[in-house]
């Protein structure tokens, strides 16, 4: 898979009992990664063994850090160079399992930074199934930008998925991407105005919310739409039909990068040919096994597994 990550990061995790504002506070332990939703799918697919190439922006010394730590974990990366440096993110790990996470907006950039990604993208739109268009942008970016991959790939026969949010997303609804992923937030933010972040498997009309957004989003041009819902599941919606997927029960070590992780393994099912309902199901089984580990897009393919075959016997 081709994954567009615009939004690299610099991602700082810190431990500490309780997170007290007002207050000076020290970590008891922290942990320096490179960051951003592309990087977790790529993370993904490298534990799933399958090709996969970023494409990202990377300004200043911290870009070039980035750049070298992504290589350091084997992650196969394009950089464009930018002006300024690229965003840092902390995720603020508290004892009691609270997680706060503070994301910087990223560098600036112009129309023609945009333009050099994009050629960066359709140089390697042959080399690969599927071009992934994930994660917010660093400001000056076009809100076209996501419908103008979806097109370039489109004219090489190329499907696309889209993980984004806002004006991102919704122009690259006018494109009519093959799939969409967004989260049940992002999802009725686009298409009622308002949000909700937080999505338990205690939330009684998630299932019903989702597989309303799911249907919508299809009506607005995506092929497919799989809108998940935090600890409660995921739904689809399509020409082929609508349906619901639980979540596994499992034990939630770090949250964050489950929807890339739920990326991950759907695009690596449908990489292998798997139609949408078991590619879905694959992925909330990937997302599932991602939250049992600590880093943001890690996974063991044989828990996946485990997963996938205790939800087909469910």
């Amino acid at each position: 898979m081709l994954i567009v990550g615009p939004n690299l990061s610099l991602d700082r995790t810190l431990s500490i009992p309780e997170l007290r504002p007002g207050e000076v506070l020290r970590f008891s332990g922290a942990a320096i990664t490179p960051g951003g939703k592309g990087v977790n799918v790529a993370r993904v697919a490298r534990s799933l063994v399958l090709p996969a190439h970023l494409v990202g922006f990377a300004g200043g010394r911290t870009g070039r850090a980035v750049a070298e730590l992504i290589a350091d974990e084997d992650l196969a990366l394009s950089a464009v160079r930018v002006g300024g440096e690229i965003r840092s993110s902390a995720i603020v790990v508290e004892d009691g399992g609270r997680i706060t996470v503070l994301n910087e907006p990223g560098p600036s950039i112009s129309g023609s930074d945009w333009g050099r990604l994009e050629t960066v993208t359709q140089e390697r739109l042959g080399d690969h199934r599927i071009l992934v268009c994930t994660g917010s942008s660093p400001p000056g970016t076009p809100r076209d930008g996501y419908a103008r991959l979806v097109a370039r790939a489109h004219r090489a026969s190329v499907p696309v998925l889209v993980d984004a949010a806002g004006d991102l997303l919704a122009a690259a609804l006018e494109a009519g991407p093959d799939y969409v992923t967004p989260n049940l937030g992002e999802a009725e933010g686009l298409l009622e105005g308002h949000s909700v972040e937080d999505v338990s498997a205690d939330t009684p009309d998630a299932p019903e919310r989702a597989r309303v957004a799911a249907a919508a989003l299809a009506r607005r041009g995506a092929g497919v739409a799989l809108v998940t819902a935090g600890g409660a599941g995921a739904a689809v919606a399509g020409s082929s039909g609508a349906w619901w997927i639980d979540v596994p029960v499992v034990k939630v070590v770090n949250p964050i990068g489950a929807g890339d992780a739920f990326v991950g393994g759907f695009c690596g099912a449908l990489e292998r040919g798997a139609p949408v309902q078991e590619a879905a199901t694959e992925a909330v089984a990937t997302a599932s096994a991602s939250v049992e580990t600590a880093l943001a897009g890690g996974v063991d393919p044989a828990r996946v597994r485990a997963l996938i075959d205790g939800m087909h016997a469910g």
